[in-house]
């Protein structure tokens, strides 16, 4: 039995959970000037899956690019909804009252 393609799904789903509180809690520390981290993370990502010959560290690694990647919309999603009012502000941040 070939267990690639079920480790590849789980791992996947615990990936994009995972970025779910890392948007929430970068959102709510920093706002959004730290998404070109988030760039730089996830095109690292991509183009080490490109030269990891490994089908599973490749596809992990892809999925990985794409999260980070991803995360840069939602990133800025984050700050609507903080706008709006459905999650909590910093008290201790600063926020741009320029709309």
């Amino acid at each position: 039995m070939y267990f690639t393609g079920i480790i590849i799904a789980v791992s996947s789903f615990l990936i994009i959970g995972i970025f779910h509180p890392i948007v929430i809690k970068t959102e709510y520390y920093s706002g959004t000037k730290y998404w070109w981290v988030f760039l730089i993370l996830g095109i690292a990502a991509i183009v080490s899956a490109l030269f990891v010959s490994n089908t599973l560290i490749s596809s992990l690694l892809g999925v990985l690019g794409a999260s980070f990647l991803w995360s840069i919309g939602e990133l800025f999603e984050q700050k609507g909804r903080v706008e709006k009012g459905w999650f909590p502000k910093n008290p201790k941040r600063k926020y741009d009252t320029i709309k």
